[in-house]
């Protein structure tokens, strides 16, 4: 299990790391952080794979993108040789960052070649577009609370809640539901 934060906001680089540490129970061995002028990314990991090379947020060979992923892609060796064969350099053993060389390749298409269980964000810098993604059967969280002013994601509630941004209400129509 590792645990993903992001946001869009003025308050983006203030507010990053609260979020990420309310997800320190999702993964242990470490944090890291992207963030410039528009975005900041979290990273809470739980090493199972590439146990000394694997810390996040990744980036692709120009550092145009920038993945955080919680999950495991089940395919990434036939993904990984595959993209090795047309050219991609890997920085990592970690099973996540076929993600971003095929986003690479494909653009948002790139899930459909994806097996496994995951939820990931990749911030495209240049073009300043965030990329969200889930697992098709939904089996790692994505929560996210948007407003006029920001967007914000995480693996958990509790860390959109940490950013002291959203306060907890009580939506009585949902409840309903």
């Amino acid at each position: 299990m590792c645990g993903i934060a992001g946001i869009i906001s003025p308050a983006s680089r203030d507010v990053i790391t609260p979020m990420t540490r309310a997800m320190i129970h999702r993964g242990t061995d470490g944090e890291g952080f992207y963030s410039d002028d528009t975005i900041a990314l979290g990273h809470r990991r739980l090493s199972i794979i590439d146990l000394e090379g694997g810390k996040q947020p990744i980036s692709n060979e120009t550092g145009s993108l920038q993945l955080i992923c919680n999950g495991e892609i089940y395919n990434s060796p036939e993904l990984r040789q595959e993209l090795v064969s047309r050219g991609h350099r890997f920085k990592t053993r970690t099973d996540v960052e076929v993600i971003l060389h095929l986003y690479e390749e494909m653009g948002q298409e790139c899930v459909k070649r994806l097996r496994g269980m995951f939820a990931f964000a990749i911030w495209d810098a240049e073009r300043k577009t965030l990329f969200l993604a889930r697992d098709h059967m939904g089996q790692k969280p994505l929560f996210f609370y948007h407003d006029d002013q920001q967007f914000l994601f995480a693996s958990e509630i509790k860390s959109i809640l940490a950013s002291g941004i959203v306060s907890p209400q009580i939506d009585l129509d949902a409840l309903w539901h």
